[in-house]
């Protein structure tokens, strides 16, 4: 596939917590890593996100005592996975791993900070109408066409994709570049819904 002047790879939460040994570690996350180094090579314009809760967060089974990780807790905006403690802000959970090649970004999306709602997209909080900029961002770069890859695959990478259709922007997912956590059928789900919406996903570019 062509990658054009005005292309930008959206890197999602490669972060240590989401990797082989993190506290939320997703089966096989780090195998993202060279992909998506290969694939950084290729643009000219490059931008991370960071999963970056403060301690407590509402989204963590820990802030709701009888609660246990996976649980769904009904939030004022809706159904809420509660996580495993993760990606603390300043921890080594939280840090980008240590093999991503990070030179190349242009700007790095931090989100999930507000203690009292989640993120999973790069574009919106989970309450679908607080945005992070990114938008703005890539309109006033001029940027049109968004590649993701990432962690994980049917959630942070999903809600991103799902709400860059939504903002008008053409989108393409890099499947050998993400892996998923795929809790009770989240990944099959998370496909339907991104090619409902119109974003297409790819194995690979090559």
């Amino acid at each position: 596939m062509q990658i054009h002047p005005d292309d930008v790879l959206l890197i999602v939460d490669v972060q240590n917590d989401f990797c082989p040994g993190g506290a939320l570690a997703v089966a096989d996350g780090d195998a993202v890593v060279p992909v998506i180094n290969r694939l950084s090579a290729r643009f000219d314009h490059v931008v991370l996100t960071q999963d970056w809760h403060p301690p407590g967060h509402s989204s963590f089974a820990t802030s709701h005592p009888g609660s246990a990780p996976f649980e769904t807790l009904a939030m004022s905006y809706g159904p809420q996975t509660l996580w495993p403690d993760h990606c603390v802000q300043g921890t080594e959970g939280a840090a980008f791993h240590s093999k991503l090649s990070t030179e190349k970004a242009e700007l790095v999306i931090r989100k999930g900070f507000r203690p009292a709602i989640d993120s999973y997209s790069a574009f919106y909080e989970n309450d679908r109408t607080t945005p992070t900029g990114l938008a703005g961002y890539l309109h006033e770069r001029g940027l049109g066409r968004i590649f993701m890859a990432g962690l994980a695959t049917d959630y942070c990478v999903h809600y991103s994709a799902l709400d860059a259709r939504r903002l008008g922007f053409e989108t393409v997912v890099v499947e050998s570049g993400c892996r998923a956590i795929d809790l009770a059928g989240s990944l099959a789900a998370a496909r339907e819904g991104m090619a409902a919406a119109g974003v297409q996903v790819v194995n690979d570019l090559d």
